[in-house]
């Protein structure tokens, strides 16, 4: 007789230290294009993110009794943090990442069996309670560092004082030095009754989406496309979410071009890109068929669009990722593939 191994007998290539270790890299260039925009800011809160992420993720796993090391260094958590870290403005006190750091790994993911078993993505929902909680703390964005805007040079050490203590040096006032998102700048302009030719003439609009945030946006297009290229993640969820918000965008410009606009700025504005291909695509809170993805892509994209448009914030990625992972459960149910043979 021979010995047979007990299954899995084909192993696949990818873990789950190597499939995180190439999300991140691929974050690496809006990451360079994020400070050369907005400042060191983002380094910091990455570092302290990723320190409260890995703490939080020690503390449960004790508590769970789980193994340290092995989970420690899958870099699961460190991908939330830095997730999180991209939705936080630059000068953010420290306590804020901290704060969503901390919820997103012991609530949003042990509080439901850890990493596999979270039917909701920690990183977005670490952020969801912070807009929430803190709203006006969540716009204080500085403008980005481009011709024709007035931005606020900070030293190092300014950032440090501002981020670790809250407190602008005596110079500043946030009112001063903060600038509307291009989100916000639009959707306030509109709701003041200017045309979207009227709100789009302040200097921070570019061609298409935000000055700055075109060139943060191209580049997590780069990174996304290589994820796709090296098959991390599927195509599925990232066409069908940007596809049904450029739809939206499309036939509501198409019916009001001076109120509504087209999907160019859509695509290029706010987390359309970095929640299509990294946000979305977690392959543990998504849907799992290709079907299912596709229906969960694009319910993604509706709902942005919808909140962006209608509802009561700014952008409306997070919450709408949050909406369709409640939706996961039921649309896997009724998107599962025929198994071969067997018929329906």
């Amino acid at each position: 007789m021979f010995t047979t191994a007990p299954a899995p007998h084909v192993v696949a290539k990818n873990s789950v230290a190597r499939v995180m270790g190439w999300v991140l890299v691929a974050l690496v260039p809006a990451i360079i294009a994020h400070v050369a925009f907005f400042g060191i800011g983002l380094l910091v809160q990455i570092v302290i993110g990723v320190l409260t992420a890995l703490a939080a993720e020690a503390i449960a796993l004790r508590l769970r009794r789980k193994p340290l090391r092995t989970f420690l260094t899958d870099g699961s958590a460190i991908i939330t943090a830095v997730l999180l870290a991209l939705c936080l403005p630059p000068l953010a006190p420290w306590w804020l990442v901290v704060s969503g750091a901390a919820f997103a790994i012991l609530l949003a993911k042990h509080l439901y069996g850890g990493l596999g078993a979270n039917p909701f993505n920690p990183a977005m929902v670490g952020y969801a309670v912070l807009l929430v909680s803190f709203p006006a703390r969540l716009l204080r964005w500085l403008p980005p560092d481009v011709a024709g805007l007035d931005q606020v040079a900070f030293s190092v050490g300014e950032t440090l004082t501002t981020i670790l203590t809250g407190q602008l040096p005596d110079r500043f006032t946030w009112d001063a030095i903060t600038s509307p998102t291009p989100l916000e700048a639009l959707r306030t302009g509109i709701a003041l009754g200017q045309t979207m030719e009227e709100a789009r003439a302040s200097p921070i609009f570019g061609a298409f989406g935000g000055r700055g945030w075109i060139w943060i946006n191209g580049a997590i297009l780069a990174g996304g496309l290589w994820l796709l290229a090296l098959r991390i993640v599927r195509w599925h969820i990232p066409v069908a979410m940007l596809g049904a918000l450029a739809l939206c965008a499309g036939v509501m410009y198409a019916v009001d071009p001076g109120t509504y606009a087209g999907p160019a700025f859509h695509l290029t504005a706010g987390a359309s890109l970095l929640g299509a291909f990294f946000i979305a695509t977690d392959p543990v809170s998504a849907a799992t068929s290709d079907r299912g993805r596709l229906i969960y892509g694009a319910g993604i994209g509706t709902i942005t669009y919808i909140i962006r448009t209608w509802g009561g914030y700014p952008d409306g990625v997070a919450f709408a990722v949050l909406l369709m992972n409640l939706a996961v459960p039921l649309i896997d149910r009724y998107t599962v593939p025929r198994i071969y043979g067997h018929a329906r």
